[in-house]
């Protein structure tokens, strides 16, 4: 196979749509049996996912190889930065914890890092036809220019062309765009083929004259413009789903939205039932009533139960109980119904040990190493149940509490299917408390399957009466229809000439 053809996707903003925009072309060009790999070079988000051979890659660009309908791999996305606090973050490479920085001290990482980048990149051109390559940010962030490696400065390390998106839903499209023109070098700009303009509603004929305009300022074309799409249920890299409906009148789940909260896409498969309520709650909101109370991941375990009870919400968290209320802790979420949550090595801020909510009777420490890992089994209270997830942590937990799994999981090979009644492979997992109000879990993505979903929710002492795709179902019919819109709003023939298809 020839070297693959490298396309960039950059954005004027942060969520301007890189990465739908990425996932959509992979979608569109898979359908034409074109061999297609999602990259990017660099990616800040709290959302990751674990790849077969057990790396650590940002959740964007698993769902990008999705909709490549190829395996995730590390390459795809060679550097993720875990925010832990405002100004440090873990930093992953290929897959791995490399370094705990802070942002000035990153800064100095990058040139270390452009060849591993480069050499990831060049990894997944020799295997495909095109390499769709995603920004971060915007390249005309003037002050992260020195030893670019998410932008302009990786474009140039290896001759790529590159699209620019803009969002004009948030409005100023056009000045995002000619700014962000305006403020790249002679040779940058020269980089630039096109844009895609992403998040339109309305009457295209009265946004002709505009885009008229911008081919004549800027001499370059507009490849598409993207319809507006409000129920897309895709994983978000970073940012938390918004309320999109009003409230129905089936039971309500409710998710503390701490301030580093990690893989909130466990609760994505949540939304797709229509008769239940999924609130994330912030800081100054009250905590509504609910029938489910969970906690969830989190970068930052200690500092964000901190920030939970500055809220006021651990009262409301036991008079919840009180009631009868159900509780689920995942990962994060259960370190912090724990006793204690040791830190020795400062690796989540100060060195030292907390106190959890002591709910339940078990003890977590910190550590250099992280799990990493996909995992399948059964429900200890409903054998017949399969269970699949995957486990991203740095944490081990012991105690009694744990004496009481909630779940059965395979010791070996992730995909084995040994029988439910064959329980003496299986090492437990996770914990139920004794009165069974409380479960505790490390695994991520529980939701995502519909037979597990529906047992975790009758447990809860919830029913939906009504059915909803899996989340691998609904996630490939968005795919198809963003693909959809890839062919008939943007110009196909100039994006296969880019491509050199």
């Amino acid at each position: 196979m020839t070297r693959a053809r490298s396309l960039m996707i950059q954005g004027t903003t942060s969520d301007a749509g890189k990465s739908t925009v990425v996932a959509a072309l992979g979608r569109w060009l898979k359908r034409q049996g074109i061999s297609v790999a999602p990259f990017k070079p660099q990616n800040m988000a709290l959302n990751s996912a674990v790849t077969a051979a057990g790396g650590e890659i940002g959740r964007a660009q698993e769902l990008q190889a999705i909709a490549c309908g190829i395996p995730s791999h590390v390459d795809m996305n060679p550097v993720l930065l875990k925010p832990v606090t405002d100004q440090g973050a873990q930093v992953i490479v290929l897959g791995k914890v490399a370094a705990h920085l802070k942002a000035g001290a990153y800064q100095n990482y990058k040139a270390e890092l452009l060849p591993i980048v480069v050499a990831a990149h060049e990894r997944l051109a020799q295997q495909h036809q095109v390499v769709l390559v995603e920004g971060a940010g915007s390249p005309a962030e003037i002050n992260l220019r020195e030893n670019d490696i998410a932008n302009m400065g990786f474009a140039e390390a290896v001759d790529c062309p590159v699209l620019l998106v803009a969002d004009i839903d948030r409005g100023g499209v056009f000045a995002h765009l000619i700014g962000t023109l305006a403020l790249l070098a002679p040779a940058e700009r020269a980089r630039v083929k096109g844009f895609i303009i992403n998040r339109f509603r309305g009457d295209l004929t009265l946004l002709k004259p505009g885009l008229d305009w911008l081919e004549r300022e800027t001499g370059l074309p507009v490849l598409g413009v993207l319809p507006y799409l409000t129920d897309l249920f895709l994983d978000a890299e970073d940012a938390l789903p918004k309320a999109d409906r009003p409230p129905v009148s089936g039971g309500h789940i409710v998710v503390p939205a701490f301030p580093r909260i990690s893989n909130a896409t466990d609760f994505d498969a949540l939304r797709l039932l229509p008769d239940l309520n999924l609130h994330f709650i912030g800081a100054g909101q009250s905590f509504p009533a609910s029938d489910l109370i969970c906690l969830p991941g989190s970068k930052a375990v200690a500092s964000d139960l901190d920030w939970f009870r500055a809220q006021g919400w651990e009262s409301k968290l036991h008079q919840h109980l009180r009631y009868g209320g159900k509780v689920i802790g995942i990962c994060g979420g259960l370190q912090m119904l724990g006793k204690i949550l040791h830190d020795p090595l400062g690796l989540e801020g100060s060195a030292g040990s907390s106190a959890g909510l002591g709910l339940l009777d078990l003890e977590t420490t910190l550590g250099p190493h992280k799990i990493l890992r996909h995992r399948t089994g059964y429900c200890t209270w409903a054998p017949a149940v399969p269970v699949e997830g995957y486990e991203i942590h740095a944490g081990i937990s012991h105690g009694p509490a744990l004496k009481r799994p909630a779940f059965l999981l395979s010791q070996n090979d992730p995909t084995e299917s040994d029988p439910p009644s064959n329980f003496s492979q299986r090492e437990g997992e996770g914990t139920l408390s004794e009165d069974d109000q409380l479960l505790g879990t490390y695994l991520h993505g529980l939701f995502d399957h519909p037979e597990t979903r529906g047992t975790l929710l009758n447990w809860a002492g919830l029913t939906s009466s009504k059915t909803a795709p899996s989340r691998q179902e609904r996630r490939h019919s968005d795919l198809e229809r963003l693909a959809d819109l890839i062919a008939a709003h943007c110009d196909t023939n100039r994006l296969n000439a880019l491509l050199g298809m």
